[in-house]
């Protein structure tokens, strides 16, 4: 049988610009996305992150509009169409969330089937770097809660929340508290007090959520007290009893945020990846406000104090 170079050249072109056109395709994909998913009227904020593993395999992260960050262990690229599939986590149902999705002018959009059978439609962005400042100057400190009534304040549906002492207080489950004001890069000091297996907690520019739990005792987690939900673990459990008033002295700038509990840091100049579950929406690149989580029982806070960056 005799060589053909011919075939042969042909062959070797064939496969480089298949491998050229799949890389292409990769790095399209490949990242961290804002998404917004439309389901029955509401406009759902989510999140996912897109990358290889290996040379050729594409893993990632999922955020959906409640619950913790979950792994994608494949991701299929097709003729321009990718695809996963994510097991139900907090979701009514035993079905997985199917996604489908395309890369169209720098932005993603596709339909998600949920674990009830319906398929709803969802929009992406590129996530923005969100750049830290090296040396930053910072303002003058501020309390943003008063201590008498919730000027400044509002609940994000009926209001349970009341001033009591000075205290900022949820007796009960029910709206979170979120700030008329929003803020971009900034310190922030805020106390707080749970009752046994108390559950809250703070969400930075209302996206990214520091957990408030009764962990005392327990390995550290990044769903557990000190965490950045879903992302980060905190270095050590520093959680007092329940009924102890307790601290989180916080610093954000861009991604990167620094969290001090109860007088010891915890997390150190860390990049949060994206948006937690409950987060208010996916736009990273704005501002936005504080947000404390009223919704998972009886809690309480006081001395809020917000320290803001000066832009050079």
């Amino acid at each position: 049988m005799r060589f053909n170079f011919k075939l042969f050249l042909v062959s070797i072109v064939l496969l480089f610009l298949n491998t050229t056109i799949f890389s292409q395709d990769d790095k399209e994909l490949e990242g961290r996305w804002d998404l917004v998913i439309s389901k029955d009227g509401e406009q759902l904020p989510s999140w996912l992150e897109v990358k290889k593993s290996g040379y050729k395999t594409l893993v990632g992260r999922f955020v959906y509009a409640f619950g913790s960050a979950r792994p994608i262990s494949y991701i299929e690229l097709k003729d321009g169409i990718f695809s996963f599939a994510i097991p139900p986590q907090w979701e009514e149902g035993e079905n997985n969330m199917v996604f489908e999705g395309k890369w169209i002018d720098g932005a993603l959009a596709g339909t998600m089937k949920y674990t009830d059978g319906k398929t709803h439609l969802w929009t992406a962005k590129r996530a923005p770097k969100l750049i830290s400042l090296e040396n930053p100057i910072w303002g003058a400190p501020r309390e943003i809660f008063n201590q008498k009534n919730l000027d400044g304040w509002y609940a994000s549906g009926e209001n349970q929340w009341v001033v009591e002492n000075g205290v900022l207080t949820s007796k009960k489950s029910g709206s979170n508290l979120i700030t008329d004001e929003k803020f971009s890069d900034f310190q922030l000091h805020i106390e707080f007090r749970y009752s046994k297996d108390g559950n809250s907690g703070v969400y930075l520019r209302g996206r990214y959520e520091v957990q408030v739990a009764d962990n005392k005792g327990s390995e550290p987690d990044n769903i557990m007290f000190g965490g950045l939900y879903g992302f980060l673990t905190p270095n050590e459990m520093v959680a007092k009893s329940a009924g102890e008033w307790q601290a989180y002295d916080i610093t954000l700038i861009g991604r990167r945020v620094t969290i001090v509990a109860n007088g010891k840091t915890i997390i150190n100049d860390q990049i949060i990846p994206g948006i937690t579950g409950g987060a208010m929406d996916s736009d990273e690149g704005e501002p936005g406000p504080f947000m404390l989580q009223g919704d998972h029982g009886p809690i309480e806070f006081r001395n809020i104090v917000v320290t803001p960056l000066m832009k050079k």
